[in-house]
């Protein structure tokens, strides 16, 4: 899944452009190297790996040159090599990409001046073209899969831990590369804490639990978050669980609009909750951008008045956590493209009782 064309296209008088981080190049080539390079120019594309990853690297990326390091002939070198044959007055990098030691480095080794590229890469990778959000779904459809059947297992006696494990196998079973995060799953009163860490509380009958969870996909996250109940519930559980359903609608309703910014869906779904006498156990954005990484920008955030670009992929999950008792939080990932947001997420979230 190539982004070459789209970042040559979006160089403007930049005459190159040089990636070090693993995110950023696999957004270029398609393809996950832990520790290499790519250059990007006008006309021209290189990555930069060495033998552990060159041979796939070769048969998997198209539209870039793909070099490898040799002994005494390394990441620096070559990169050198390439603004010198190449006649490259200037290099830019991503400064939100690179530590000042990475950018100290990358300036020597380029031997041209090296200047920030800005937000290019950024605002690139905030709206989502088809293959992208094809990834995302089928990552979300395996994850959505493993939870269908984690419902089945999950019994009073079982341990955050024993769950979590159960949820990643499945999703691994099921076709998952990897996790998009740790996930979190929590039971009882650990569900108030919204990342809090599986461990070895046991499930009891009256509990919530909480599973905030995603899988990879051609190296796109999924990520949702689903809160069930185990054997009954009180009266101010199921308030709070259709308090924080009705915020998240309010949210995704307020979304299904074209030019929307990130700051409306936010107050839409807080204004149900405060409405509802919860509004100081809201402390958190109704949602982020979700991609290559499982945080990305822009979010839907009260802090983000712009709107939010055609194609973005945000998470849609409002939440209500009362301390040392129980939490809810639902979540969704919309993708808002022709002036609507399109649920991604299959799963039913009216409130399950095992």
């Amino acid at each position: 899944m190539s982004h070459v064309k789209n970042i040559q296209q979006a160089l403007g008088e930049l005459p190159a452009l040089v990636m070090m981080d693993a995110v950023s190049i696999r957004y270029a080539s398609g393809f996950h190297i832990d520790d290499g390079a790519a250059v990007i120019t006008k006309d021209k594309a290189w990555v930069i790996t060495d033998s552990r990853y060159v041979e796939a690297a070769s048969a998997a990326i198209r539209d870039m040159e793909v070099l490898c390091t040799e002994r005494g002939r390394g990441v620096n070198t070559i990169l050198g090599e390439i603004f010198a044959q190449n006649g490259l007055p200037q290099a830019g990098a991503l400064p939100d990409r690179l530590s000042h030691s990475q950018w100290q480095w990358l300036a020597e080794a380029v031997g041209v001046p090296l200047v920030s590229a800005g937000d290019i890469l950024k605002t690139l990778r905030a709206s989502k073209d088809a293959d992208e959000v094809a990834s995302i779904v089928a990552a979300q459809r395996i994850a959505e899969k493993a939870f269908e059947e984690l419902l089945g297992v999950i019994r009073p006696g079982m341990t955050e831990k024993q769950i979590t494990a159960e949820l990643v196998y499945r999703m691994y079973k099921y076709g998952g590369e990897g996790n998009s995060f740790d996930p979190i799953v929590v039971t009882g009163a650990k569900s108030s804490m919204p990342h809090g860490v599986p461990g070895d509380v046991v499930v009891k009958d009256g509990d919530f639990i909480t599973m905030d969870f995603g899988t990879l996909y051609n190296g796109y996250c999924s990520d949702m978050t689903r809160t069930v109940a185990v054997g009954h519930v009180t009266e101010e559980m199921r308030k709070v669980y259709d308090t924080v359903l009705a915020a998240q609608l309010a949210g995704i309703e307020a979304a299904d609009h074209p030019n929307v910014t990130g700051k409306t869906i936010h107050e839409a779904a807080a204004k149900v909750i405060e409405d509802a006498g919860y509004g100081p156990y809201f402390g958190h954005g109704f949602g982020h951008s979700v991609g290559l990484e499982i945080h990305e920008d822009p979010g839907a955030h009260q802090r983000n008045d712009k709107p939010l670009p055609e194609g973005a992929v945000i998470s849609a999950e409002p939440g209500i956590y009362l301390p040392g008792r129980f939490g809810v939080r639902i979540e969704d990932m919309l993708w808002l493209h022709g002036g609507h947001a399109e649920n991604l997420t299959k799963a039913p979230k009216e409130l399950i009782i095992l």
